[in-house]
């Protein structure tokens, strides 16, 4: 069984020492910078900072691993990830937002990184109300009451769904791409032709091939995604690297390959679910404070902002970030998205 309590994972377990000396660069960044207000939606200036070290608790049907920066009774900020990236996707980020009192919370979702589940028997379900529920455990787990919740890709949906449905433990929400919440009857609605090619992938993976080539080339086919999604990104080996290590959890290619499947309902979810996803079907609007994000030169899939508007009931606020940013809002533009978070957290 995984451990119970809050653990710090010593840093030299995750990153070299390269890394470590990095990560104590973008701190002292993130100083400077909260000093100089965040105004400015450039990038900033490290390179590959990592996390100091790592922690793992239980939390619902996990074992749950994720970094923790800030002071332990800063207004808390939880922000969730994409695929096919991983915590360090706000390795810039996290910094930023601790340096202004803030206490951030990375966690790696179901299929990523050490988290792990805790029995053999679990399903290994990849639909989105799962996603949305092990972040509502693992808030309950870390003691956090209500927050600003923030992502991109898989992330914002599951930040979508909790700002949805239980507005009351949300304090605020930053979503790149804006309303992400579906469903399978809507998956099942053709899109015209040149939007059906953006999700070759999600074809792909509804056949047993597909499987097979993503459990064997999943470092290739994640770093294809990274080009296709951010074609202006010029990162580097050693950042990608970085991330793809977590795509080697014994679950991840299960997690994914039922993401999509289900999402085109060519697979079963799990009935415990059933009510939660009712609700998402309906489209629910969304009340709580919400800035929502989106890059100039994003290539994956999304919806124009124009089109999810309305779903925002609340204070809201589009932000589009220009300089060449992709579908990796967080790592590509981490001072945006940054003070995003601390915007929407105002008032």
């Amino acid at each position: 069984m995984g451990r119970t309590e809050t653990e710090a994972i010593p840093a030299e377990r995750f990153v070299g020492d390269a890394d470590r000396r990095q990560f104590l660069g973008g701190a002292a960044i993130a100083v400077v910078t909260a000093r100089l207000g965040m105004g400015s939606t450039a990038k900033a200036q490290t390179k590959n900072p990592g996390f100091a070290s790592l922690k793992q608790v239980d939390a619902g049907v996990l074992n749950v691993s994720f970094a923790e920066m800030g002071p332990a009774d800063g207004p808390p900020v939880l922000l969730l990830h994409g695929w096919p990236y991983d915590i360090h996707a706000f390795a810039e980020v996290a910094p930023l937002l601790a340096a202004k009192g803030r206490r951030v919370i990375v966690p790696q979702l179901r299929g990523y990184g050490r988290t792990r589940f805790l029995s053999g028997e679990t399903f290994r379900n990849g639909q989105p109300a799962a996603l949305a529920l092990d972040a509502i455990a693992l808030m309950d787990a870390l003691k956090i009451d209500r927050g600003v919740v923030a992502g991109f890709d898989w992330g914002a949906r599951t930040a979508d769904i909790l700002a949805a449905l239980w507005p009351e433990r949300v304090k605020g929400l930053v979503a790149v791409s804006g309303y992400l919440i579906g469903s399978q009857a809507a998956g099942k609605q053709p899109l015209p032709p040149q939007a059906e090619l953006q999700w070759w992938y999600q074809y792909y993976f509804a056949t047993e091939r597909g499987r097979i080539g993503y459990e064997k080339n999943r470092h290739e086919f994640a770093r294809l995604i990274w080009r296709l999604a951010s074609p202006k990104w010029n990162f580097d080996e050693a950042t990608f690297d970085r991330s793809a290590a977590a795509l080697d959890n014994p679950d991840h290619v299960a997690i994914v390959i039922h993401n999509y499947r289900w999402r085109l309902g060519l697979a079963e979810g799990e009935a415990k679910y059933d009510r939660v996803e009712r609700r998402l079907a309906s489209g629910p609007a969304i009340s709580v404070p919400t800035i929502t994000m989106e890059g100039d030169a994003n290539g994956a899939p999304h919806p124009p902002p124009e089109s999810y508007a309305r779903k925002f009931t609340g204070r809201y606020e589009h932000r589009t970030t220009s300089g060449g940013i992709g579908h990796n809002l967080p790592q590509e533009a981490p001072m945006a998205f940054a003070q995003a978070v601390l915007d929407v957290s105002k008032g």
